[in-house]
């Protein structure tokens, strides 16, 4: 692997000795950053960084950056990309005014991906969720985790969890792999949920441990979903196989989600529309991550996460895409950075934090990336002419990044 030096940076920002795996309360306000910097590339990592003045005189190949911007690329920490179909046809119904909960009983949402997974191919699955991480990465994205739970059943659930695994080996992309068999209780077990829970426990969980198709575990703890028994149980069961919790939580409604979360160590509790003091009060005793997910609030309408009053509070906070075919139909980060200033008043600093140091925290990647540190994976953007590090949220609609660097290698321009 070549090496690279870039010389020229205008501003190096979120760069750390290695002393931060996550900020939280006033800290996520201060990102660490160098005027006129180089910073140098080895075997995929990030080998040296310092001023100009003393930039090292080695040959390799030299990528000038003109006083450009460079930041860690963006961490991704909650999609769904491996899916089969996309489903416009209930976006027309969210217009008609239907609410999550109503296209759910019907058979809609999550249950309609489930029943299309069932004639997708494993081929078919790959290259359209490859296609999707690639136009992810143009926009910033340099690792994501990417649930199953579209497949409802053992053979379906293995399938994407295949899927997945395939990615990971064939994408420049980091990708942690999250099993999400409790995203709903499929059609055959309406009647009969232990049955479904006890599936899962029985039959899921073994496989996917044998063929170690999993880094994470995810239940979706809520209204009309799982309930806090089953969640715990799943949890439990998964435990033993070494699988941590990432769950989906207080999206519609203050159903204990966060709680029982905290409770089973969770890495990160994602989507808290509904977070109140007894919620913040667990998370602050804990070393779980708060993810919010503003793509699915703005898409469903939902109200929004108390992102001010968890910062306030002293909480880290991640956002993630939530990228997926029925509630976040987009995998763009640079609209959740300005979605983030925009809607939850988070100032351009919060919101990097929150989708750098932070996002690498809910992957349990936070030794590998989210900062600039020597040692770490170079999963670097370098952004077009900037006049200041708000301009990034300030605008939205256009892609401001410009080159794309993962594993060291320059990837999109």
């Amino acid at each position: 692997m070549s090496n690279l030096l870039i010389k020229n940076i205008g501003q190096l920002y979120q760069i750390d000795k290695g002393e931060r795996n996550l900020v939280r309360g006033s800290e996520m306000a201060d990102i660490p950053s160098l005027k006129d910097a180089y910073l140098l590339i080895k075997d995929g990592n990030i080998a040296d960084f310092g001023p100009m003045s003393v930039v090292p005189n080695i040959n390799c190949e030299i990528l000038n950056a003109g006083g450009k911007t460079i930041l860690p690329a963006w961490c991704d920490s909650h999609t769904h990309i491996v899916f089969p179909a996309t489903r416009e046809e209930e976006f027309i119904d969210k217009i008609k005014g239907l609410t999550y909960e109503e296209i759910a009983k019907r058979g809609g949402g999550i249950l309609n991906s489930a029943k299309r997974m069932e004639t997708c191919s494993e081929e078919d699955l790959f290259q359209a969720a490859m296609l999707r991480l690639d136009e992810m990465v143009k926009w910033g994205t340099g690792a994501v985790e990417i649930k199953s739970g579209y497949g409802l059943n053992t053979t379906q659930e293995i399938k994407m969890l295949r899927v997945i695994k395939r990615l990971k080996a064939e994408s420049p992309v980091t990708i942690k792999s999250t099993f999400l068999g409790a995203h709903a209780i499929p059609a055959d077990f309406k009647n009969n949920r232990d049955g479904y829970v006890t599936s899962i426990i029985e039959e899921m969980l073994p496989q996917i441990a044998s063929e170690e198709l999993a880094d994470f575990v995810d239940v979706f703890c809520d209204k009309g979903f799982f309930t806090i028994e089953e969640t715990g149980k799943i949890l439990e069961a998964a435990a033993g196989y070494g699988l941590r919790p990432k769950i989906h939580a207080n999206e519609l409604g203050f159903t204990g989600g966060v709680q029982i979360g905290v409770k089973h160590n969770a890495l990160s509790v994602d989507h808290l529309e509904y977070i109140g003091d007894k919620e913040i009060d667990a998370l602050k005793k804990s070393n779980t991550m708060p993810v919010i997910l503003p793509g699915a609030a703005f898409f469903l309408r939902m109200p929004l996460s108390p992102a001010r009053k968890m910062i306030t509070a002293g909480l880290p906070l991640a956002l993630a895409t939530d990228f997926n075919p029925g509630s976040s139909p987009s995998g763009n980060m640079q609209w959740i950075i300005s979605m983030g200033s925009i809607l939850y008043r988070m100032l351009p600093e919060e919101v990097i934090n929150a989708v750098t140091i932070n996002g690498a925290y809910a992957m349990g990647l936070e030794k590998e990336l989210g900062t600039i540190t020597i040692g770490k994976r170079a999963n670097l953007v370098m952004l077009k002419p900037i006049p200041s590090i708000a301009y990034l949220p300030y605008t939205f609609g256009e892609n401001k990044v410009e080159t794309v660097i993962l594993n060291g290698k320059i990837v999109s321009v």
